[in-house]
């Protein structure tokens, strides 16, 4: 079997001159960067493969193409930070895989398809912090099973594995390797078994054998409802719910790929649990679509969708029953609609107690109107005056013990327009009017208490403010002995500091010479009885006899600052003492 060693320090691409018939191929110490494409096609009886502690950095994705019968790739001690999985496919009968001491960042889910032949995988001594788990999922060594090529049943394979000197951030994505890595089975074996745990910082450190982590869940997404079909102009609530592990996080996109610039409320009440709600208020047929609620989590990504049909609104006479039906947002095919009763108004509260009420009337739904006597209106009288007024940019301008003066801007404002102030404590429901002249922007709150917050509002009258349209602020006050007194105090402190800081650092200063002189003393007296004699070394040309086989060795200025390794060199020697009077070429 023919064995052929290329060592050139100088060389800088894969030769192409190798007999067609080698078997073994080492290309070792060089300086080539890349393997290109088909690189070594020819060699068709190729069963060992190594190309170790060189500069590879890049490998092409059929840069092993045709070698049906490659037995062991070994690419340790090189630059690959990425490594082309879907190469391995041009080599069914490869067992061994060597990616020690590299750059690879990741391994991706589907690489397990292609491990699935391997008996000997070392991707030690790289920069890999965690594995997909979905990769663990499919790989025959964390799966527990190993299935036979030429019969479909399960063999017993002992498969070696290194991940032993890489940067490990312990999360629930790893979960499986750590509770493998306890497990005591002859038919896997880790190179190292104690691997550590470099992150989070409250595993630095931490072996995998006692950390204890939960394992990753996938999202699980499901909406309210399926279809929903409403009124123009009505207001409209989507609901999604999502579990998995960690948490997962809810976002809202349309498929049109249109922006949802709605109002989005979202809240985890637990480990693992997460809502989301969007509000779409006074809705017109450009709200109508397909709206898609996906969740997303280290485990992976799943959604689901709501579709919105918006409709003219109808009309009817029919008197409206005088107890208002509770109907529940349920999860269902069918259509369903929001309506309001015209006496009690329709509420719902974020934290799941109270659902939202409608009224219903044989098969027609009807849509009725907010209403309270002296304070509220219609939905569209409400709708209206939003339109016609606007208040924006509501701030606090001076604040005292018992006064503070709010102002704000008005926009679309006439001479009819008129806002609605209220305040109280904050947290108390009930909130007090405040009367207000119209053509003035500025309020100001008396009698209020010292030290207290309290939560104003400030919006189009009739209509209900909003979030934006609230200001929440506090009566911070301090009395003027206890600010005296706190002014004395800070007198006192700083006539303290000015007259005891200087004499500190003198007696610093004083110390300091008294250990600092003795010591440069001595240092000038050692420099001047102290010297550094150089030699130049140099190697010494070695004779060569004319009966002796010539070997040469081209000494140039990159190879002598080429750094070898230690486990090249040993892996030659080994070879060397194994081939034994074996006859080995050189390219």
């Amino acid at each position: 079997a023919r064995s052929v060693l290329c060592n050139d320090p100088d060389m800088y691409e894969i030769p192409v001159n190798v007999p067609v018939d080698t078997v073994k191929l080492r290309i070792e110490k060089t300086v080539i960067r890349r393997i290109p494409t088909e690189a070594f096609y020819y060699l068709v009886d190729l069963k060992y493969l190594w190309v170790t502690y060189n500069c590879v950095a890049n490998i092409d994705i059929s840069s092993f193409y045709n070698l049906k019968q490659l037995h062991e790739l070994r690419l340790d001690g090189n630059l690959l930070s990425t490594f082309p999985w879907e190469s391995l496919s041009e080599m069914p009968n490869l067992r061994t895989l060597d990616l020690h001491n590299n750059k690879v960042t990741s391994i991706p889910a589907d690489a397990g398809r292609y491990l699935r032949n391997l008996t000997y995988l070392d991707i030690s001594s790289n920069k890999l912090t965690t594995l997909p788990s979905d990769l663990m999922d499919i790989w025959p060594p964390f799966s527990g099973a190993i299935v036979s090529k030429n019969t479909d049943i399960l063999v017993t394979q002992r498969v070696i594995l290194g991940f032993q000197d890489n940067p490990w951030f312990c999360d629930c994505r790893i979960s499986k390797l750590i509770e493998f890595s306890k497990i005591v089975d002859t038919s896997v074996v880790l190179l190292d078994p104690l691997l550590s745990c470099s992150g989070p910082e409250s595993l630095a450190g931490i072996l995998f054998q006692r950390a204890e982590l939960e394992q990753c869940l996938k999202p699980s997404v499901m909406t309210s409802a399926t279809k929903i079909t409403s009124p123009l102009g009505s207001n409209v609530l989507l609901r999604c719910d999502a579990t998995g592990y960690p948490t997962p996080q809810l976002t809202w996109t349309r498929s049109d790929n249109i922006p949802v610039n709605y109002t989005v409320i979202q809240e985890t009440p637990g480990e693992g649990v997460r809502w989301s709600i969007i509000s779409l208020t006074g809705i017109s047929y450009k709200d109508a679509g397909e709206y898609r609620c996906k969740a997303k989590n280290l485990a992976g990504m799943s959604e689901a969708a709501v579709t919105v049909t918006v409709q003219e609104s109808e009309r009817t006479t029919t008197p409206l029953p005088t107890t208002p039906t509770m109907t529940a947002l349920v999860s269902t095919e069918k259509s369903t609609s929001l309506t309001f009763n015209d006496k009690k108004q329709s509420r719902l509260m974020l934290d799941g107690k109270k659902m939202s009420k409608s009224v219903t009337n044989g098969n027609k739904k009807q849509v009725g109107e907010f209403s309270k006597k002296g304070e509220d209106t219609s939905l569209n009288t409400a709708g209206m005056a939003e339109q016609n007024l606007t208040v924006k940019n509501l701030r606090v301008i001076s604040e005292t013990d018992e006064r503070v003066t709010l102002t704000w801007k008005t926009v679309n404002a006439t001479s009819n327009s008129a806002v609605t102030v209220l305040y109280s404590k904050y947290g108390d429901k009930n909130m007090l009017p405040l009367s207000t002249d119209s053509n003035k922007n500025k309020v100001t709150i008396d009698g209020l208490q010292p030290s207290t917050q309290y939560m104003a509002c400030v919006s189009p009258k009739g209509v209900p403010p909003t979030k934006e349209q609230c200001i929440i602020f506090s009566t911070d006050g301090l009395n003027d002995e206890s600010s005296s007194q706190f002014s004395i105090l800070i007198v006192a402190s700083s006539a303290a500091c000015v007259v005891v800081l200087p004499l500190i650092v003198f007696l610093l200063y004083k110390v300091l010479k008294l250990h600092v002189k003795p010591k440069i003393a001595k240092e000038a007296e050692l420099a001047k009885e102290t010297y550094v004699k150089f030699e130049t070394l140099s190697l010494k040309p070695r004779t060569v006899s004319a009966g002796d086989q010539l070997w040469a060795r081209r000494y140039t200025d990159e190879s002598e600052r080429l750094l070898l390794c230690s486990r090249s060199s040993m892996d030659s020697q080994m070879t060397f003492k194994s081939e034994g009077s074996r006859s080995e070429y050189l390219c």
